[in-house]
């Protein structure tokens, strides 16, 4: 049975500027450091980290929400997609991102136990203080 959960950090950088390096390929490539590809419409496909990760644009409220099917090549050909909503919040010092990660299948814990923090968040805070500084 799928299951939701939602995970949130404060990243350096304004919530526009995330947002835009999200939906971007050569944003979201620098600030994971693995290759992306993005086609920023609402409809349009995308691919993250190496092609790991696909899917597609639902939704879009600039500088604000991002919706997105998402599925890993680790799902099996039984799984559905699950869903990201990315919402992106201005706090002291640069913004506070929330992912709600849902319908993500029974058994692959690992975005909720670290896999959000290790692959996204981490990589986004060193990549968001470095522009901040340059």
């Amino acid at each position: 049975m799928a299951y939701d959960f939602e995970v949130s950090d404060v990243l350096p950088g304004s919530p526009q500027a995330i947002y835009e390096a999200w939906m971007s390929t050569a944003g979201h490539t620098a600030m994971t450091g693995a290759e992306a590809e993005v086609d920023a419409r609402p409809g349009g496909d995308f691919s993250a980290w190496d092609g790991y990760i696909t899917g597609r644009t639902v939704a879009l409220g600039p500088g604000r929400r991002i919706v997105q099917t998402w599925r890993t090549s680790e799902f099996s050909a039984d799984d559905g997609d699950s869903q990201i909503e990315v919402i992106l919040e201005p706090v002291e010092g640069g913004s506070m991102i929330t992912i709600r990660h849902t319908n993500v299948p029974a058994g692959q814990v690992g975005y909720e136990e670290g896999g959000w923090k290790e692959s996204y968040f981490d990589p986004m805070r060193e990549y968001f203080a470095r522009r901040d500084e340059g």
